[in-house]
Formats: C-alpha cells, sequence, structure tokens
C-alpha cells in the first residue's frame, strides 16, 4: 500500500512539475515577444528620424568650368501632395491618421471666411529644399489660391530666401476638367527648366520637362525626395534637360517614389 502511495505522488508531482514548466515556457516566450516587437518598434523611430543626408562631393575644376559656361537651370515644384499634404479643418481625411500633430497650421480668409489648414511636410523636406537651392533655381508653382500657396511657400521657405519665384492658379491654364502649368511663362528656354509634380496633367504640355514623383499624404517612411537627390544632381551638368527627361519617364507616375 505504501508503495503504492509512493507512486501517486511521485506522478502527481511530475505532472506538476511538467504543468509549470509549460507555464514558464509560455511566459517566456511571451516575454521574447514583448520585448522583440518593442526593439523593433523603438528601431523602426530610430531609423525614421535618424539624421539624413545626400553626400555632396567637391567639384573638379573641369566640372566647375562647365557649370560656370552653362545657365544656371531652373526648377518648377508644385506643393500639394509633392511637398506638403494639408488638410481643411473639420473635414475627415482617412489620408492623415487621426491624432498626427501637423509640422504647421495656416490660417487664412478666404472670401471673408477665416478658414485653418493643418499642413504636413513629407519627410526629409527642409532637407531637400536646402540641397537642391544650391543647384538650381527654384520656383513655387501650384494650382492653389495664391493666399493659400503664398503661406504655404513662406513656411517652406523659412526665411532662407530659396523659394522667391511664385506662380499661383490665376497663372494656370484651365482645361480638360483640370490646371495645367505653363513652363514658357516661367522661362522661353526649355532646354533649363523642368517641374516635379505628382499630377501629370499639370504638365502634360511640357511632358519631356517634367520629372513625376507619387502623390505623397501621410506616409511617414517615404524617401521619394531624397532618392531624387543623384537625379538632380547629375541633371544640372546636361546641355538640355530633355535629353534626359524625355526618356519615358513621365509616363510612369510612380516612377519615382
Amino acid at each position: 500500500m505504501l508503495r503504492w502511495s509512493l507512486e501517486y505522488y511521485r506522478l502527481k508531482f511530475r505532472e506538476q512539475l511538467v504543468y509549470h514548466m509549460r507555464l514558464i515556457s509560455m511566459f517566456i516566450a511571451y516575454l521574447w515577444s514583448l520585448c522583440s516587437y518593442t526593439f523593433r518598434k523603438h528601431a523602426k523611430t530610430v531609423l525614421q528620424y535618424q539624421s539624413v543626408r545626400y553626400t555632396v562631393v567637391p567639384l573638379s575644376p573641369i566640372s566647375k568650368l562647365q557649370l560656370c559656361l552653362r545657365r544656371r537651370k531652373i526648377m518648377v515644384i508644385d506643393l500639394d501632395e509633392t511637398l506638403i499634404h494639408s488638410v481643411l479643418d473639420g473635414m475627415v481625411r482617412t489620408t492623415v491618421r487621426p491624432g498626427t500633430p501637423p509640422d504647421f497650421v495656416l490660417k487664412v480668409d478666404i472670401d471673408h471666411h477665416p478658414v485653418r489648414f493643418s499642413v504636413h511636410k513629407r519627410p526629409h523636406v527642409d532637407y531637400f529644399l536646402d540641397i537642391i537651392s544650391q543647384w538650381y533655381e527654384l520656383v513655387i508653382f501650384t494650382a492653389s489660391l495664391e493666399i493659400y500657396g503664398a503661406g504655404v511657400a513662406d513656411h517652406l521657405d523659412n526665411g532662407r530666401h530659396i523659394l522667391q519665384r511664385r506662380y499661383y492658379r490665376q497663372h494656370c491654364l484651365y482645361e480638360s476638367g483640370s490646371y495645367s502649368k505653363n513652363l514658357s511663362l516661367i522661362s522661353p528656354d526649355l532646354s533649363s527648366i523642368f517641374i516635379l509634380d505628382n499630377s501629370p496633367g499639370a504638365y502634360r504640355s511640357y511632358p519631356d520637362n517634367a520629372i513625376p514623383i507619387r502623390s505623397w499624404f501621410s506616409d511617414s517612411s517615404d524617401t521619394a525626395l531624397l532618392c531624387l537627390l543623384p537625379v538632380l544632381d547629375a541633371l544640372r551638368f546636361v546641355t538640355d534637360v530633355r535629353s534626359i527627361l524625355s526618356r519615358n519617364l513621365h509616363r510612369d507616375p510612380t516612377a519615382i517614389g
């Protein structure tokens, strides 16, 4: 009888031991999963906000001479969904996650009514403008109202005086239900001017003078502007921008970004 009792308690002890070992294993697995998730989330945040730099290599004497012999080119840039995305207060936009703080708030009067826009800047836009302003004469061309476009451009310029030339809706052509932008209004020399715009309709009259870019709304991991820097660095050396930009890049609006 004693022998059966000892065997019984031994089996019970074994069952309890196995049960508790399973609990401990499950707890360790949970902790590992939680730690892994926290690490990945933290790493993503660090990568998202880490310092980004494009190495600008000093020009050789020959390269400097090449640029001196050529007129400085003009880069025309759109605003909405190219450099920024704005949301009119009171309107629900699924493009922006609720609670996402804007980079700045723009208050304007439209038709004698006060209006507020929450404006979100595309990732790396400030750095992008810093770099390309060293290479090109920058011109803002937006199909938005001047009172809105000027306010956005002022915030992006931020006292750097790099976005002095600006064109607005009144300078656009309205045709086929959308606004197109007349680059000849800015410069008659189409060999030295090009536009960066997310809307193909904006440059339909100048497809060989355009660089397309994917529309941006809220993706914090977007790197489209950074990806453009090597192209823009090289483009300033060509005699005619159309010799490069005419290679059907404009036919694929997702090619950049």
